[in-house]
Formats: C-alpha cells, sequence, structure tokens
C-alpha cells in the first residue's frame, strides 16, 4: 500500500509539472526580447477577463485612438458577455485569451474591465505561448501582466486605454517606442536604484504570491497601488509580504496612489501614508511614494521588466531602456 501511494504521489507530481510552468517566478527563467515597436498597421484585440461590464459600453472613442495611430483595434462581441459576475465562464474567458495571444496576425492585446477574475484565468489552465506580444491592463488585470513577465515575456504594460488624453499618450508612447517622461513622486529613503519594473495593485500581486505566476523580484525596482483597502487592510498584506520574504532581494520600492474610504481610519490609527512608510522604510533600499499611477487620476502607465532607475531622494522614476 505504501508503495502504491508513492507512486500516486509521483505520478500527480508528475502531472503537475507538466501543467504549471517552471518559469513562473523562477531566477533563471529566459527572457525573450522585447516585441517590436507597434507601427500603423498593427492589429490589437481587446479581450475582458474579469467582470462583465455594462453593453451598452461604448468603445468608439478608444478605437478612434487606436486609429489615430494606425493600429486596427478588434472589439470582439465577447467582452460585453456575461455569466454571474464574470464576463462569462473561466473556460469562455481563457478561449478568449487564448486565441488572442496565440493568433499570430494580432500585435497587441487590450485587456477591458476589471473586478475579479483574471487570476481564475490562470487557475482555469491558461498559458502564454511562447512569444512576446504587448498588452495593456490594470487593477484585477495585473495578475496577467505578473504573470505574463514570470514566464520571461516582455511587453506588459500596467497602464490604461481609457481617460484623459495625457494618459494614452503615454501608452501609446511605449507601444511605439518613444521616449516618455520621469514619473515624480515624493523621495523617502535616500539612495538609487536600478534594475527590472515589476508594477502592480497590491492586493491582486499578494494572492499570486505562492503560486507560480509571481515573479521573481531579485534587482527589481518594485511599483504597488491600491484601491478601497482601509490602512489596517494594507498593513496585513506588506507584512505577509515581509513575513514571505518576496521583499527580501527587491533594489527599490516605489508606491502609487493607495486610495481608501476616510472612515476606515479611526483616531489614533495609521494613516495610509503612515502604514506605507512604516511598513516599507526600513527594508534598506530606497523609498518613493506617491508616484501618479493607479486608480483615478493620473494613471501612468510603466512597462513591466524595463530597466528603470528610482532615485528615493528626489522622488522620480525613469525608464533607461
Amino acid at each position: 500500500m505504501a508503495r502504491r501511494r508513492s507512486l500516486l504521489i509521483a505520478g500527480a507530481t508528475a502531472a503537475m509539472s507538466a501543467l504549471w510552468p517552471r518559469s513562473g517566478g523562477a531566477a533563471n527563467r529566459t527572457v525573450l526580447p522585447a516585441p517590436p515597436p507597434l507601427k500603423p498597421g498593427a492589429r490589437l484585440r481587446a479581450v475582458n477577463p474579469g467582470t462583465w461590464m455594462d453593453p451598452d459600453t461604448d468603445f468608439d472613442d478608444l478605437i478612434d485612438r487606436c486609429a489615430k495611430q494606425g493600429w486596427q483595434l478588434q472589439i470582439p462581441d465577447s467582452v460585453r458577455r456575461q455569466w454571474r459576475y464574470f464576463s462569462g465562464t473561466d473556460q469562455e474567458r481563457v478561449a478568449d485569451l487564448q486565441e488572442a495571444w496565440s493568433d499570430r496576425s494580432i500585435d497587441g492585446v487590450l485587456y477591458l474591465g476589471g473586478g475579479w477574475g483574471g487570476a481564475r484565468i490562470l487557475e482555469a489552465g491558461f498559458r502564454f505561448p511562447r512569444r512576446p506580444l504587448w498588452s495593456v491592463g490594470f487593477s484585477d488585470s495585473s495578475s496577467l501582466l505578473l504573470a505574463q513577465w514570470a514566464a520571461g515575456l516582455p511587453g506588459a504594460i500596467h497602464g490604461s486605454c481609457f481617460g484623459p488624453d495625457e494618459r494614452w499618450t503615454r501608452t501609446a508612447a511605449l507601444l511605439s517606442g518613444q521616449p516618455v517622461s520621469p514619473l515624480q513622486g515624493r523621495g523617502r529613503v535616500r539612495g538609487l536604484a536600478q534594475g527590472p519594473l515589476v508594477v502592480s495593485n497590491l492586493t491582486v500581486a499578494t494572492h499570486l504570491i505562492g503560486t507560480p505566476w509571481f515573479p521573481d523580484l531579485k534587482g527589481a525596482i518594485l511599483v504597488l497601488e491600491d484601491v478601497g483597502e482601509a490602512p489596517y487592510r494594507i498593513d496585513r498584506m506588506l507584512t505577509h509580504w515581509r513575513s514571505a520574504g518576496v521583499l527580501a532581494a527587491v533594489a527599490g520600492v516605489a508606491t502609487g496612489r493607495f486610495s481608501w474610504k476616510k472612515d476606515d481610519i479611526l483616531p489614533g490609527d495609521f494613516s495610509m501614508e503612515e502604514i506605507l512608510e512604516e511598513r516599507l522604510s526600513d527594508l534598506g533600499i530606497p523609498l518613493a511614494m506617491d508616484l501618479p499611477l493607479g486608480h483615478g487620476r493620473p494613471n501612468m502607465a510603466l512597462p513591466l521588466g524595463r530597466k528603470a532607475r528610482l532615485n528615493g531622494t528626489n522622488g522620480t522614476l525613469e525608464l533607461l531602456q
């Protein structure tokens, strides 16, 4: 019986090894070259990996923005689909994303919507084809951006295609291979750090720790943002990061916008700014806060995996490549 049980365990382990990518979070993964800059004639595909959206959502402005760049944006009917609180069943959303990533005529994927659902696509079996591809999203789609970089596939951009023109202009510049301005925040812990960017919503990233889709943070510049979480919940998540050791080898850390309900803070509590600084300022690495990104305005785009320089003295974050 013991031998039979050992064989079953070994068989299950082999099966899981085939299903789960070894590259996720691995320090020795092979990183592919970045996708080529988008040029006139590029084709983009919209995908909604999370919560369903209003079927009357108007995408004309986004289509026009892409058209002005010479890009063709495909918006399939599936982005307006609904199953419970998702934009389709897990397998339907896996199929949508698999189709977009596997279509060699597609140069980039725009993640629409938000809410919740991206991590379920990963858990349900989606695997990135071994190709670099542009992808744009944030919030819940951070799970897909992180998993893309964990697999060694450049091209993921934490940002939005909607909102003010300045936001779109920066996103389009990154997709086109054009230079963008440094982001200005507030320096909190002095020093300079250089490394590849890892940008994410804190809550989404926290729930990927321990999975194959959490990227290696060794030498990284980590940038975090969040919305709707009280300071004590941010405290809880950052304490988990510290206890799990995932911040031990980070080269520098910065925060974007963290918004919450004011009545979540009682007299004597830490403010959001205080708890972020208290949890992040003793790591022995540069720290900058209040970068203009995250939920709300502005939400300036940043590319995962791009080499960047963080200045904890003057609070700037600058792309180097």
